[in-house]
């Protein structure tokens, strides 16, 4: 019987532990983080270990936007200089790159401030840079790799 007892109070918390919701804040919006990538990052044959390849969680600003086309904006070196759009929100990272936002639902452009212009690393079909869609109650993770000093 103490034996049973044993088991069960060695189990039973553990049991109820992953039936548990995980913890989700109210509201809706992007949650993310931004990493840092540079250098060369093709594979390589080495002897002993893996070379660190510089990936790095990074603190940036970031910008967003209504849903914005690259037909709406300049790009100079890689990185947009001008935007036709208004900016509808601004948000800082914490020192390990994590972010949340409070949005509406819809659509939006997210876009990083680097010390030369604003940075996007994705685009859909139809030209959109770094969508994002946000439902009501839901947040949308958006992990942001800025790598245009990095090459493959």
């Amino acid at each position: 019987m103490k034996k049973l007892v044993k088991i069960l109070s060695f189990f039973l918390p553990i049991l109820l532990f992953f039936q548990c919701k995980p913890y989700q804040p109210e509201g809706q919006g992007i949650i993310g983080t931004i990493t840092w990538i540079e250098g060369n990052q093709m594979p390589m044959i080495q002897d002993g270990e893996d070379p660190e390849k510089g990936a790095k969680k990074v603190e940036r600003t970031l910008h967003i936007f209504p849903l914005t086309n690259i037909s709406d904006v300049k790009v100079e070196e890689g990185l947009i200089s001008s935007i036709a759009t208004t900016k509808i929100k601004e948000v800082k990272t914490d020192g390990t790159g994590k972010y949340a936002v409070d949005l509406s639902p819809g659509r939006y452009t997210v876009l990083t401030v680097e010390e030369d212009g604003l940075f996007a690393s994705i685009f859909d079909g139809e030209g959109n840079i770094q969508p994002v869609t946000v439902k009501e109650n839901e947040w949308t993770l958006l992990d942001i790799l800025i790598n245009y000093k990095a090459y493959y």
